[in-house]
């Protein structure tokens, strides 16, 4: 008999719901949170410095819950882009269902969900990087004709003191794709896959790359994780929970 998980999602929720996690619906989320007896979320939003923001909610009843997922919430625009003033700054972070997934970090389970950005008027707050990214790519698709995907690479280096790595070292430099026992923290790379996953990202594949390194204390070992390509709003997405 075929298994068909590998046709939905590494995610828990994909898992759970059958689907992809771009067909989520509010009430998906809404059925999830009662089956799984959830009791936090957290809505998620990229502030001008390029980090995860974070507004904590407890899930007192299904009903607070189609509340904040239907309305999302105000916050104060003006201490997350330095461009809007105090006096009129109210924004609404409106959470995407797409995006939802469990954090698999919190004590407590909690659902989290990445949101857009909104006026006082109910539209798509024309200055935010996300609109602005969003108008570009449909300029380009209207102006080209095609449709264009991008994908991220998280590259970075995983250091430890020589001595007690000095077994089966790494020549400097010929890093690239080497395995156990001459590459050293391939155990922490699939692991964060395997976290990564969780969070409903879509991994191409990763692998040690070839930039390793030493000097008379350290060794130094480069780490490459790269997703498939994917629309640019979902690729942004994705390099933002990866890091």
């Amino acid at each position: 008999m075929q298994n068909t998980n590998l046709n939905i999602g590494f995610s828990e929720m994909e898992q759970f719901l059958r689907k992809d996690r771009k067909y989520f619906t509010k009430q998906d989320i809404i059925d999830y949170a009662i089956e799984k007896d959830i009791k936090m979320a957290n809505f998620r939003y990229i502030a001008n410095d390029g980090k995860l923001k974070a507004l904590n909610f407890v899930l007192h009843s299904p009903d607070y819950l189609d509340q904040i997922l239907t309305t999302g919430e105000r916050i104060d625009g003006s201490s997350i882009f330095p461009f809007m003033e105090a006096g009129s700054s109210d924004l609404y972070v409106i959470p995407k269902y797409s995006t939802a997934y469990m954090n698999p970090f919190t004590e407590e389970p909690t659902i989290e969900l990445l949101c857009g950005y909104f006026d006082f008027e109910g539209k798509p707050l024309k200055s935010s990087p996300e609109y602005i990214l969003r108008k570009a790519n449909a300029e380009f698709k209207k102006n080209t004709g095609l449709v264009f995907h991008a994908l991220g690479e998280l590259e970075y280096y995983i250091y430890t003191d020589k001595e007690s790595n000095f077994m089966f070292p790494t020549t400097d430099q010929k890093g690239y794709h080497e395995a156990p026992p001459y590459a050293k923290f391939e155990f922490i790379r699939t692991e964060a896959m395997k976290l990564l996953a969780e969070c409903g990202g879509k991994i191409k594949y990763g692998h040690s790359e070839v930039g390793s390194f030493s000097d008379d204390e350290f060794y130094y070992e480069q780490q490459e994780i790269e997703f498939l390509p994917t629309d640019p709003i979902t690729a942004v997405e994705q390099m933002v929970l990866g890091k």
